[in-house]
């Protein structure tokens, strides 16, 4: 089992910024993706952001592009987001995910998540 416990989010005004942190745990693999999913009320969940195992490769939904970034921290078995310049949309619950493999968008295809962290941007 692998567990994953986000951190980092809170109230923050619109055109501000949050870090946030996924940190993993217990029976973690070498060679897996992690990935950033969000939920806002009465929305279904959406991919966020993704990175692959040696952080090489990164991959950012539209609507983030040029604000979030993704990165982690292997030795720390830790993945952030930075998030700039949050707009009230960015307003979910944000939860961290992984999988074997490489990086992909498909909620189902994610084995293991986190309970998630909220977020709320005020206009």
């Amino acid at each position: 089992q692998v567990q994953l416990v986000e951190s980092g989010g809170g109230l923050v005004q619109a055109g501000g910024s949050l870090r946030l942190s996924c940190a993993a745990s217990g029976r973690t693999f070498s060679n897996s993706a992690m990935g950033w999913f969000r939920q806002a009320p009465g929305k279904e969940r959406e991919f966020v952001a993704g990175i692959t195992w040696y952080g090489v490769v990164t991959y950012y939904a539209d609507s983030v592009k040029g604000r979030f970034t993704i990165s982690r921290d292997n030795a720390k078995k830790t993945v952030y987001l930075q998030m700039n310049n949050l707009e009230p949309e960015d307003t979910a619950v944000y939860y961290c995910a992984t999988r074997r493999g490489t990086v992909i968008s498909s909620i189902g295809e994610y084995d293991y998540w986190g309970q998630g962290t909220q977020v709320t941007v005020s206009s």
